[in-house]
């Protein structure tokens, strides 16, 4: 969703018309698509065996007829999915209308319904450039842009690297995705209480949790007397990574996309239940830089993460050694190259038309299908 929401405001920005359309779990996400037109419509999703596949076929058609549906009414010039099944009926739809689809993979592993869907894509946007799953014969039209980010975040690149040096507070971010980890509330207190008083006196720490988590996380930091700030949600998240030394996170895409483009180093633990282990795949492109270290969740224990952020954290030109090479394999500017590719697709910024917030029919019309996942 966020880089749906990052391409959204670039293409607003250039005067195009934009709507989104995904599933109820996206739309409640807080903080994004305020000034863009939401429309709502059943996905499904593949689970349950034959059961829950016959409720997820059922879903899917429904949305595809609801879209199909919203599109005759706006038309748009270019349908962007951002994978999920949330994405699927939209883009079912839009091809069913003839209207142009571009696919976006946030991914370093080509996604299910983005896989279902490539041969009818006119292009597919990557973010990295190797991508697993990806057949050859998709090459011709698939370009590398990175993951969209919000441009608070892309800023935060062009700005020095926070202060640090053997006295300074040592600025900690901790988060595991929208719906926090259980696993990071677990290890991380225990492993940075277990650090050399050197360190740990001068810990300040901010960590996202899940809600049944906290008051438990809350308690481990208060045993080791390390200030911790709690939230179940982090909305703003820019100004978080702009204060941290070093982020403890998963592996998620949009996660990487935005340490990359601030230039923040990152221990990074993947979910090991991912989908075709992408988020293994996404963390290597940085942890080949330097930028990260990636800790298999089978070895996250106190004392091997507590070993890491002492590496890399014990020396104050380490960290901003880090930081530089995270920076390395950033692509803030991918908003900016997605969004041309949309309007190369859809007909080339010549068919811009700068008009109100809702545009009349004739207007360029994208609609971006967003995935909560």
């Amino acid at each position: 969703m966020v880089p749906a929401h990052a391409l959204a405001a670039e293409l607003r920005s250039r005067g195009h018309g934009v709507m989104l359309v995904t599933d109820d779990r996206g739309a409640k996400i807080p903080g994004l698509f305020d000034k863009v037109p939401v429309h709502i419509l059943p996905a499904g999703r593949l689970g349950g065996g034959p059961i829950g596949w016959l409720k997820a076929a059922r879903a899917v058609m429904a949305g595809r007829r609801a879209a199909k549906a919203l599109y005759k009414e706006f038309r748009p010039d270019a349908v962007v999915g951002f994978g999920g099944y949330p994405a699927f009926p939209a883009l079912l739809a839009a091809s069913s209308l003839r209207i142009p689809t571009i696919l976006h993979e946030q991914n370093a592993v080509l996604g299910r319904v983005n896989r279902l869907l490539a041969g009818d894509a006119k292009a597919i946007a990557t973010a990295y450039a190797d991508v697993e799953r990806l057949a050859p014969g998709y090459h011709v039209k698939t370009k590398l842009v990175g993951n969209p980010v919000r441009e608070s975040v892309a800023r935060l690149g062009e700005m020095p690297f926070p202060s640090f040096d053997d006295t300074a507070p040592l600025k900690i971010l901790v988060t595991g995705g929208s719906q926090g980890a259980t696993i990071l509330g677990q290890v991380v207190p225990d492993a940075l209480g277990g650090l050399p008083s050197g360190l740990r006196l001068r810990l300040q720490v901010v960590q996202q949790c899940r809600p049944d988590d906290i008051e438990e996380v809350r308690e481990r930091y208060a045993s080791y007397n390390i200030p911790a700030e709690l939230l179940t949600y982090i909305e703003d998240m820019p100004d978080r990574i702009a204060d941290a030394h070093l982020v403890i996170a998963r592996a998620g895409a949009s996660t990487i996309a935005e340490l990359t483009a601030a230039g923040r180093p990152a221990i990074l633990v993947p979910l090991p239940s991912a989908t075709d282990d992408h988020q293994t795949v996404n963390a290597r492109e940085m942890a080949k830089a330097g930028g990260a270290r990636m800790i298999a969740q089978s070895d996250f224990t106190p004392q091997v993460l507590g070993e890491q952020v002492a590496a890399i954290a014990g020396e104050p030109q380490a960290l901003a050694n880090a930081a530089a090479r995270a920076l390395s394999v950033g692509r803030p500017h991918a908003t900016r190259d997605l969004a041309d590719l949309v309007e190369q697709v859809a007909g080339g910024p010549a068919a811009v038309v700068v008009g109100p917030a809702k545009p009349d029919k004739q207007s360029p019309y994208f609609a971006p299908v967003g995935s909560p996942a």
